[in-house]
């Protein structure tokens, strides 16, 4: 019998952790299996939370084999930091027997992934998700810039080949000395992302007075820029007459959510994570149009499948996200 091409993931983000990044590992992962691969992946433990991807990933177990201690980072208590491991990534590359490693990210388990492919000489290539040192200047931290970049340049240049979502990240790679970079293409599911899961009992809730509805989702921290959309829409709302009222619904949580609760006029709605396959698709398409500040995305998912709910997106147009505006 044929065997069947073995990859493992080692990713320090993954469902049930709700993030772009681990959106797009998991939905990678799904569409290996679909073409036959088997597939192991290595990611964090995580506290019980509501696995928004239960629906989308009904058999998870198969999906991750493995995982590893964690412990919230101080500051920012969504993101997992993984234990050094190491014996634990031996053994399943010693068990599994995978044909390729995949680093998913640049942190813990993606580092123990590379060291251990690397020993065992299995072929490694890797995935560049986010440019870290930009986040440096939001987190207060400025004078690390220049040695998170020059950490990302190490990691990525042991990889065969480095998968990344936009052709800003493609230079900023090749500008670390990375050769071999792919741009590597990024879709969404258009049947469940699709303007015919407009609701109207949804809009009647939010915006009852038929007013435009305004939306916003994703992390809510700091490279997010969110308080840009709050004063925003506070200078929208202040501008336009009173028969043409506006809306704002925010989804999604993260580490400033408590702020942007307090800073939000008293109209704004914050509904945290939701479900990937039912509330969140009926809420794009149910929508008038989108919103995004971020400065720092290679990608940015959540614009995409705004745009195929058939939203028009206010964003700025800066690294991945311009891709998606030209």
């Amino acid at each position: 019998m044929t065997r069947h091409l073995r990859a493992l993931y080692c990713a320090d983000t993954y469902p049930p952790q709700l993030n772009g990044v681990s959106v797009v590992t998991a939905l990678s992962v799904q569409g290996l299996r679909q073409r036959g691969w088997d597939v192991r992946v290595v990611s964090p433990a995580y506290p019980p939370i509501k696995d928004v991807f239960a629906s989308a990933l009904p058999d998870q177990g198969q999906w991750t084999s493995t995982r590893i201690a964690s412990m919230p980072m101080p500051g920012y208590r969504d993101i997992r930091l993984a234990a050094p491991a190491r014996g634990i990534v031996s053994r399943v590359m010693r068990d599994f027997k995978p044909d390729i490693v995949h680093s998913a990210t640049e942190f813990m388990i993606g580092w123990m992934g590379q060291r251990e492919a690397i020993r065992h000489g299995v072929p490694l290539v890797s995935s560049y998700h986010t440019d870290f040192s930009r986040y440096t200047v939001e987190y207060g931290v400025p004078w690390m810039r220049g040695s998170v970049r020059r950490y990302l340049g190490r990691f990525h240049r042991r990889s065969a080949r480095v998968y990344t979502p936009g052709a800003d990240a493609v230079a900023e790679l090749q500008a670390l000395g990375i050769a071999d970079v792919e741009l590597w293409g990024r879709g969404v599911d258009t049947a469940l992302f699709h303007p015919t899961r407009r609701d109207k009992v949804l809009r009647d809730i939010y915006a009852p007075d038929g007013a435009f509805l305004l939306l916003h989702v994703g992390r809510l921290a700091a490279e997010k820029s969110v308080e840009c959309i709050l004063e925003a829409y506070a200078r929208a709302k202040a501008l336009m007459p009173a028969d043409r009222p506006i809306r704002l619904i925010v989804a999604g949580s993260g580490p400033r959510e408590r702020l942007l609760r307090e800073a939000a006029p008293f109209d704004v709605t914050f509904l945290g994570n939701l479900d990937r396959t039912t509330s969140l698709p009926q809420l794009y398409a149910s929508a008038d149009a989108f919103l995004f500040a971020s400065h720092t995305e290679t990608l940015g998912l959540v614009i995409l499948e705004a745009m195929a709910s058939g939203l028009p997106v206010i964003a700025t147009p800066v690294g991945g996200v311009a891709d998606h505006l030209r």
